[in-house]
């Protein structure tokens, strides 16, 4: 049935499980004990040590008793619940392969990290795989007993079928969304539960969106892909009626918060949602609220301020189940500048997105970062360099780097994972879609997400008048977002501008780009920049590319700072209201086009003169500029040439080489 970056500062841990089936972590100042005999002269498995690409602090601080350890739905708790991260058994499928019940696998991997990584303890890919564990629940769950037991999968790439105790109970396709399973039909009555999880992972063989990730990367581009589970697996005990999910849609403008309490076998009831230290509202469930929120404190990458929420379903009075959640109270939208220049507005006031293009690739973990306070960590050092956006680019992150971004005060261009870069075949096509809207359904609460990105630089789009259709269909599912159509729709496999959506969105390297908004639609320079710097012991593989290598530090920190003034220029002559720079971190081979931070261990390496960086990234607000339209020539040569005028005029001639205009 469906289911609804661095340099190796010391090597990783050694995993592997220790007496009594326990999980151990043996550092290399640690004594390894002997393995357990299994009995038969066998001795157990154990998760074998792998060396990463590069490595970093958190690296080693990953281990079999604490993979992910955090709660991982941060916009809807609840007090019980048990992670299953850790090792499991594993092994490689065959087509066709019986299910392995009630049998042991050869082989360890460590749970949620994908198989190719070296922190999985696997670091090689398989088409199809098995993985296997028990797990025994916990008699105060009552769980039978008017609770039932729920398995959640954060993801796995990409096709899933999931068994307890023998039973097929859940089968699930795509690799950047999660999904829900009731168990409770297939558990035996005490003692260990079998959980066995097949998947297959075909990468780019098939039309199925993978974002950058490829069987082998070409280190280039395009990096190592990550198959199989990626992100956390937990289970949960939920009463026989319960919530599921939560849509929250603040309206800075109406003063309020819409709200609908998604259920299960909830028809009839009744549920109640409350602001702490502030007003509530009751109605039916599964149908939209509105909780008035006056005189609101408003969300911002300044001061991101966040309200707690909770939320009751009620049956005859008596509350069957609650969760914890938050929001913030911010509305994004356009309106015309002082010259008349359409720009993108935060809660009514025009403000220009800085943004980073973010990747999300670990050389440990692959798709998945090594800890949660890795993951963190990228988005501190977004606003400690001066940034107040990010494109997450061609991927889906777990809950919890929303949950960052919400917290640090972050505003986020979302964009959908890309298949293949050539048109998607017909029988893929409508799989894409669908991910995409699961996407956006998944994702529709989160405060920092301001736009939807369904397209990137034609990767995928396989006509133009579909591509519009599409992001008219996004639209319409979240009206309270920007739609970016086709970021870089000026670039590479695009089929040209479908006229749809809320924005014009041009890829430029060095750049910056310099499209114009039109009566209905912002425009952004969606990806600029690309400066690197080799540094030793810092690059993935030892050895990396840019768009520019630059000799030191300093001429890579001048070069920045230069790139960002001229932002700043098309931002005022040419009407850009948001410019996206690639990138403050390294993606293997394309590891040093980090920018300001350098090499493949961004994380650790500074510019010497990092405040000038800071303050040329520092966020603009207000009206600016002038501007034009999306036919080619007229409109891009007059902007190019406003912007050279006003480079003359600064007397700096030597920056007029790297504005060229559209690829």
């Amino acid at each position: 049935m469906a289911a609804r970056r661095r340099v190796r500062d010391r090597p990783a841990p050694h995993l592997l499980l220790g007496p009594g089936g326990k999980c151990a972590q043996f550092g290399r100042d640690s004594r390894r004990s002997r393995p357990t005999d299994l009995g038969g002269g066998r001795r157990r498995p154990r998760l074998a040590r792998r060396h990463p690409a590069a490595g970093h602090p958190w690296t080693a601080k990953v281990g079999p008793n604490n993979a992910l350890p955090e709660y991982p739905r941060p916009q809807l708790t609840r007090d019980k619940w048990q992670n299953l991260n850790g090792v499991w058994e594993f092994a490689k499928a065959t087509t066709g392969e019986a299910v392995p019940a009630g049998r042991g696998l050869a082989e360890r991997v460590l749970v949620p990290y994908p198989i190719e990584s070296a922190l999985s303890g696997i670091q090689r890919h398989e088409d199809r795989m098995w993985y296997r564990r028990t797990f025994t629940v916990p008699a105060g769950w009552k769980v039978g007993a008017g609770n039932r037991l729920q398995l959640h999968f954060g993801a796995v790439d990409y096709d899933a079928k999931v068994y307890v105790n023998g039973t097929a109970v859940a089968t699930h396709r795509g690799g950047y969304d999660g999904f829900d399973v009731d168990v409770t039909d297939a558990l035996t009555a005490s003692g260990p539960q079998e959980l066995i999880v097949w998947a297959e992972d075909l990468t780019d063989a098939t039309g199925q969106p993978i974002g950058k990730q490829r069987r082998v990367g070409d280190r280039g581009i395009f990096y190592q892909g990550s198959s199989g589970i990626w992100r956390t697996v937990w289970m949960e005990p939920v009463p026989a009626a319960s919530i599921t999910s939560l849509s929250l849609t603040p309206s800075v403008s109406a003063g309020v918060l819409k709200i609908k309490v998604n259920t299960f076998a909830g028809t009839g009831l009744t549920v109640r949602a409350a602001v702490r230290g502030g007003g509530s509202v009751t109605g039916a469930a599964d149908t939209l609220l509105t909780l008035p929120m006056p005189r609101a404190r408003l969300w911002s990458p300044d001061h991101p301020y966040l309200y707690d929420l909770s939320v009751s379903l009620v049956d005859r009075g008596k509350t069957v189940d609650a969760v914890g959640s938050y929001f913030g109270m911010r509305e994004i939208g356009t309106a015309p500048g002082a010259d008349g220049k359409l720009r993108i507005t935060l809660n009514g006031k025009i403000l220009f997105n800085q943004a980073n293009l973010d990747q999300g690739f670990w050389p440990d973990g692959l798709n998945t970062a090594p800890t949660d306070a890795a993951l963190r960590f990228d988005l501190e050092q977004d606003k400690a360099m001066g940034f107040n956006a990010v494109r997450k680019h061609i991927k889906v992150e777990p809950d919890r780097w929303y949950y960052w971004a919400d917290k640090l005060g972050l505003l986020v261009w979302q964009d959908m994972p890309a298949a293949n870069t050539g048109p998607i075949a017909a029988e893929w096509r409508g799989q894409f879609e669908s991910e995409l809207h699961e996407m956006v359904r998944e994702h529709e609460s989160w405060t920092s997400i301001v736009a939807w990105v369904p397209f990137n630089e034609g990767w995928g789009e396989w006509s133009r008048e579909d591509t519009g259709r599409i992001a008219t269909a996004v639209k319409a599912q979240d009206p309270s977002r920007l739609v970016n159509a086709h970021s870089g729709v000026n670039c590479c496999n695009s089929h040209g501008d479908s006229g749809a959506g809320d924005v014009i969105d041009f890829h430029q390297y060095l750049g910056p780009a310099t499209p114009a908004p039109s009566g209905s639609r912002v425009a952004i320079d969606g990806e600029h920049g690309g400066f690197g710097l080799k540094t030793s012991n810092h690059m993935w593989f030892g050895d990396g590319q840019a768009y520019e290598m630059e000799p030191s530090s300093s001429v890579l920190t001048a070069k920045y700072v230069a790139n960002q003034e001229a932002v700043i220029t098309s931002a005022k002559y040419c009407g850009i209201s948001a410019a996206i720079y690639t990138q403050i971190t390294d993606v293997e081979g394309s590891s040093t086009a980090s920018g300001r931070t350098t090499g493949s261990s961004p994380r650790w390496i500074w510019p010497p003169s990092g405040r000038s960086t800071r303050r040329s990234s520092r966020p603009r607000t207000g009206p600016g500029p002038m501007c034009r339209s999306r036919r080619p020539a007229p409109w891009v040569g007059r902007c190019r040439i406003l912007v050279a005028r006003r480079l003359v005029r600064d007397a700096d001639p030597g920056r007029l080489a790297r504005l060229r205009v559209g690829t």
